[in-house]
Formats: structure tokens, sequence, C-alpha cells
């Protein structure tokens, strides 16, 4: 799979990891820098965000106006989160487990498995090692919700889910 290809799985994982607004952990405002590691895929370095809790607040709430997931499990420990989702999404369930450890203030690690049924693009498993920490501000010209991805240009996470045209995208996509 290239890329380009992964990129909205990738994005994808992040919600999943504040699928739901109410008991997700708030991550600390700043720039965070987020390092994703699959198995049998190249790194592609790590991403760096801006994020607020206002980005983080509009980034949570359309990931769930997108996602259609009959099943979600949440359960929490001390510095630990689990969640278990089942979400179907043009014509594939995926299952999602994840374990999220850490404190969101300063560091986290998401550990997390989703299994496509049928195979999506070939792809039957994803395993994915997500860890992020906090770097300190946002540099000078950067706001909340901006991404910058390694060979790939930046991006507002923000404004592009407040994009009527990407709303309607997903809300066509969810329906198929």
């Amino acid at each position: 799979m290239s890329p380009l290809r992964i990129l909205p799985l990738l994005l994808a994982s992040l919600f999943a990891v504040q699928a739901d607004a109410a008991d997700a952990p708030r991550r600390k405002s700043g720039l965070w820098e987020i390092k994703t590691q699959m198995p049998g895929m190249p790194s592609q370095g790590p991403m760096q965000m801006c994020v607020d809790q206002a980005s983080d607040n509009v980034m949570q709430e359309r990931a769930k106006e997108k996602v259609n997931c009959p099943v979600m499990d949440v359960s929490r420990g001390a510095g630990k989160m689990s969640i278990h989702a089942v979400c179907k999404h043009e014509g594939v369930t995926s299952t999602s487990d994840s374990v999220i450890t850490g404190d969101f203030d300063s560091a986290y690690r998401n550990d997390m498995v989703i299994r496509y049924e049928p195979p999506q693009h070939g792809t039957k498993e994803m395993k994915m090692v997500q860890e992020a920490r906090w770097l300190g501000p946002c540099k000078a010209g950067q706001k909340p919700g901006d991404v910058i991805m390694p060979g790939v240009q930046k991006f507002n996470m923000q404004e592009m889910m407040n994009d009527p045209q990407v709303r309607e995208r997903m809300k066509r996509q969810q329906k198929q």
C-alpha cells in the first residue's frame, strides 16, 4: 500500500483514539510529534500536529459524525484506556482494538490492531503503534489543527473537518 493510500487509515486511527468525546482524554495544547509504525511498511517519519482544546474537540465531534460504529466499548484504568470498536464503512466492517497508555500531557502510546472484513485494499489485518510526545508550544506561523507529514503538503485538520464539501463527502461514504 502506498503512503498516500494509507493516509486516510492513519488519520482514521487518530480519530479512533479519541472516538468518544466525553471519555477521551484531552491532549495538552501545543505541538505534538506522532510516530507511527506498521509492520511491513516503511517508516514515513514522524508527523507533527499543532493542537489546542478547541481543535481536539472539533475533530472528535466530526469523527463521531462520520463513523458508523454500532459497537464502541471504552474502558479506563490508571494511565490506560482500552477501546474496542466495530465500524462499518463503504461495505467493509472493521474491528479495532486499541490500548492507549500515557498521560496526554507529555506523551502517550497507542497499540492498535484493526481487522477488515472483507479485506480492504488486500489487507485483512493492520497492526499499528503510535507514539506521541509533546514538543512544546506550536511554532510561529502554526495554528491549531495544522498537520505536517513528511512528504505530504501541510494541511489543517480542523479546517478540513469543517469544510462543507468534505463533510458532505463523508456523509455520502457513510451511506454506502
